[in-house]
């Protein structure tokens, strides 16, 4: 069959992509499916790299959904950020259940590639640490990991001093007439989130009057569904890695599962929590 006979469909389906736009195309896969590099002669590692490159791809649209989150608090158009919210929460359902995938990895398989890691280490997460830094949990000491990346390091900068996901729901609050004390809608954004009695003063009411108070209450669910997610998360990370390293100190030099352990204490929404108690 010469060029000229060969068919340019199957099914109705085109064949030929010459002269137009593929899956392949759009999708950027010649860059994606690429990008994985082992450094070691294991097998193994291409779990490994592709594990965290995919979790970098989910926080990536984490982040991408917060920041339009955020947007729409600003303007008090809550619907589109409960869904945006939902979505979120999902991902980290997902990435959940990445983690199940990484298990399969036994210690004497991990400990086989550990040397050609270096001092990398997801503890250096550009984009989790903004993750986290949307979500409240600030720490500008943290920046310094970043220092070499002057890019990177202007985004952190941008979300360390500016208003959380938190932040702008409470503000939100206060334009909607509850009562929250100037110093906590004036505070340093740049300082991880504490509690404030006022705070939890006007959840509570809107919990207790909840047809009174319905975006606000709808939003706090959503918030509380999110924090769930992320503490779930958290902990199957932590599960994960002393399952395969134990004890051992992290690759980037922090104590491995003990630091994991302190961050499950991380409270990103306090007040929200605290509130189940009064009612």
């Amino acid at each position: 069959m010469t060029d000229q006979t060969k068919p340019s469909t199957w099914h109705d389906a085109k064949l030929d992509f010459s002269k137009d736009m593929s899956y392949g195309d759009y999708l950027g896969l010649g860059q994606i499916l690429t990008a994985q590099h082992p450094r070691s002669p294991n097998h193994n590692e291409m779990l490994f790299i592709v594990q965290h490159q995919t979790s970098e791809l989910w926080i990536k649209l984490m982040l991408h959904e917060l920041r339009a989150v955020r947007t729409q608090l600003q303007s008090g158009d809550l619907p589109p950020a409960f869904k945006m919210l939902s979505r979120v929460a999902r991902i980290m359902d997902q990435l959940v259940h990445a983690w199940d995938v990484l298990a399969t990895m036994t210690p004497s398989e991990y400990t086989a590639i550990r040397p050609y890691l270096g001092q990398s280490s997801g503890f250096q997460s550009y984009q989790y640490r903004e993750l986290e830094f949307l979500l409240g949990n600030k720490n500008a000491t943290l920046m310094k990991v970043h220092e070499t990346e002057p890019e990177n390091h202007a985004k952190l900068a941008a979300a360390l001093s500016s208003p959380s996901i938190y932040d702008e729901a409470i503000l939100l609050m206060a334009r909607e007439g509850l009562a929250i004390d100037a110093a906590r809608l004036q505070r340093d954004w740049r300082l991880p989130v504490e509690a404030n009695a006022s705070v939890q003063a006007a959840w509570t009411q809107v919990y207790q009057a909840p047809e009174q108070h319905w975006v606000l209450y709808e939003l706090a669910e959503k918030l509380v569904d999110l924090e769930t997610a992320f503490r779930i998360w958290r902990f199957r990370h932590v599960t994960t890695v002393e399952r395969i390293i134990g004890f051992k100190t992290g690759t980037g030099g922090t104590a491995g599962v003990s630091y994991l352990r302190k961050m499950l204490d991380v409270v990103l929404f306090p007040e929200l929590f605290a509130l189940r108690t009064e009612l």
